[in-house]
């Protein structure tokens, strides 16, 4: 007795990595999205007097190989007003910690985020 097999879909047809980087530049997006809004949002609590002027330095950039990245394009008083400064040891303010707070709030929440691009990616690849 004779059988046939035949195997298809992204796995056996060489589509696999590709989905794999789509999969990993949506994460990304999707993460550095929300870690943007949630920054400027802690801006937005504790800036007492904001101008505008340091929140519109607050950038996204990527995603690029799977990463994208929240920064202050550099700014030259953001570690003072993060609270890693040098200046921050020797006065009375210590910062905002908007970023790192951003950090934390993003980590617990991360894993729901990423798990539904994933569904929507393997739905689309037909599993």
């Amino acid at each position: 007795m004779a059988s046939k097999a035949s195997f298809h879909g992204p796995l056996f047809d060489g589509r696999l990595p590709a989905a794999l980087d789509n999969i990993a530049d949506d994460i990304a997006t999707k993460l550095g999205t929300e870690g943007h809004r949630r920054v400027l949002a802690n801006l937005d609590e504790s800036l007492r007097k904001p101008t505008g002027a340091y929140r519109k330095r607050v950038t996204l950039t990527g995603p690029t190989a799977g990463h994208a990245y929240v920064h202050d394009r550099m700014g030259v008083y953001g570690p003072w007003l993060e609270g890693t400064g040098s200046r921050n040891q020797t006065t009375r303010f210590k910062g905002y910690a908007s970023f790192r707070r951003a950090a934390q709030q993003l980590e617990r929440g991360a894993m729901p985020l990423a798990e539904n691009v994933i569904a929507q990616h393997i739905a689309e690849l037909g599993g």
